[in-house]
């Protein structure tokens, strides 16, 4: 059995790992490219590996970094199945869709406004590609075995990085050899999900390295957001949340909430401006089992929010001057709801914009986070004049600390861990702190690697 890193290494995005023996050919994760413009342009390169030879493809969870190329790669020729998680299957319904549907209006807001250098801008991929990509799923139970290809066993334990996330467990019957691919593994204390399940077998790791080379540190992230909340009120200003519609976005709303309900915030109404967040919110509730928060903490959430859901309402709520607080997508601002809000609102010193996870390098996130005195949406630079804080405490991802205690929870012997999903020197770093701590021979892959395993 072979393994051949198709992506997520050298960076955090557009994850993809191909398994494969002498017949068959397994896909893990098949995600998008974000950040810098040369990292993007990988999404229309010609894919490495012929789509139509892909037997099946096995996702970790429903992120697009993980996720998005699936509808690119039905339309270049792949036929087989798509196999997740229960939750992760209801968050492809929305995200995938979604994804289509922006790329389409990008492509038109683009040709419309004429800042793209193409003659006609096109989309990656349409929303019709989507839900064609979409009846290629199947979903499965957590811990449930099934055989997506040929000689391949595979199941999914819980990650505890967002709804749905898992880890995948690969043992090819042939090689009797098992591989475990991490995905993105979440928050021993995560304020709403549970934290991941240790792992107890795996010949051979591959890791998960955000951040590999630091650590959330000790603050107190509900109450840096309480004192931040209150400030702009008290000036006010409107404090604008970017986030990822899914994970990020139910847990902002919990806390914001949670904070009015204790008196440590004023009562200010709040506003979810993303259809995509939304629907994400809708299917947090409804599967409520597999994260902290009970029904009833659900329910309060979904009532004390302000749904925008048309692009009409999404225009007045641009034009709101009172305070409120407005969580859009996306999470690292590059794109969606969120662009026209910051165009309003980052020239008003007044104001308030909170990240609230990792900014991948080349995002506008990671911009206005790094000091940017001015960032270009839509073709235009707009001065940065608002407060920018980025509250690193509340990310989905496990820091190095954190992973280091879940691989010391379990039995977990590898004899080989490759470690991915990070930018070089975190998962360099990540690297070293695996070897040193548990002395299992660990390595950084480079691009399009193949491995025996």
């Amino acid at each position: 059995m072979k393994l051949r890193f198709l992506g997520g290494t050298g960076t955090v995005t557009g994850s993809r790992y191909l398994l494969s023996d002498e017949n068959h050919r397994l896909l893990v994760d098949c995600g998008m490219y974000q950040g810098v413009k040369t990292l993007r342009r990988r999404n229309w390169a010609t894919f490495p590996v012929d789509p139509s030879t892909i037997n099946a493809v096995v996702l970790t969870h429903a992120h697009i970094d993980h996720s998005g190329y699936l509808p690119a790669l039905v339309k270049n020729g792949f036929k087989g199945k798509i196999y997740c998680t229960k939750a992760t299957h209801e968050l492809c319904k929305v995200l995938l869709p979604d994804a289509g549907f922006l790329q389409e209006e990008d492509a038109k807001y683009a040709f419309r406004k004429k800042f793209s250098k193409h003659e006609k801008p096109e989309p990656l991929f349409t929303e019709k590609d989507a839900r064609e990509a979409l009846k290629h799923f199947e979903s499965l139970h957590y811990h449930e075995k099934f055989e997506p290809v040929k000689g391949f066993e595979v199941s999914f334990t819980p990650a505890g990085h967002i709804l749905g996330s898992s880890c995948v467990h690969v043992h090819h019957k042939g090689a009797a050899r098992t591989v475990v691919f991490s995905g993105d593994v979440g928050r021993q204390n995560d304020l709403i999900m549970r934290p991941p399940e240790p792992l107890q077998h795996a010949d051979v790791l591959v890791c998960e390295s955000t951040y590999g080379d630091r650590t959330h540190g000790e603050s107190d992230p509900e109450g840096d957001l309480a004192d931040i909340i209150t400030k702009t009120a008290g000036r006010g200003g409107i404090v604008l949340m970017p986030a990822f519609a899914v994970g990020r976005a139910q847990m902002l709303l919990y806390v914001i909430h949670k904070l009015m309900g204790q008196g440590k915030i004023p009562k200010l109404p709040v506003y979810l401006n993303s259809p995509m967040a939304i629907k994400a919110t809708e299917i947090f509730c409804q599967h409520h089992k597999e994260h902290k928060l009970n029904r009833a903490q659900c329910e309060l959430m979904d009532e004390k929010t302000e749904f925008v859901r048309t692009v009409e309402e999404s225009i007045e709520l641009d034009a709101v001057r009172y305070p409120c607080v407005i969580v859009s997508a996306s999470g690292m601002a590059s794109g969606g709801r969120v662009l026209h809000h910051l165009k309003t609102l980052l020239p008003n010193p007044r104001n308030s914009v909170v990240f609230a996870g990792f900014q991948a390098p080349g995002t506008r996130g990671d911009a206005l986070v790094s000091g940017a005195e001015s960032v270009k949406i839509h073709g235009e630079y707009w001065p940065v004049k608002a407060e920018i804080h980025n509250l690193d405490s509340m990310s989905a991802h496990g820091d190095y600390n954190e992973i280091l205690a879940w691989l010391e929870q379990g039995t977990l012997k590898p004899e080989k861990v490759y470690v991915t999903h990070g930018e070089p020197v975190a998962s360099d770093t990540m690297r070293k702190r695996i070897t040193e701590k548990f002395g299992w021979p660990a390595e950084v892959p480079e691009l399009f690697e193949e491995v025996e395993i």
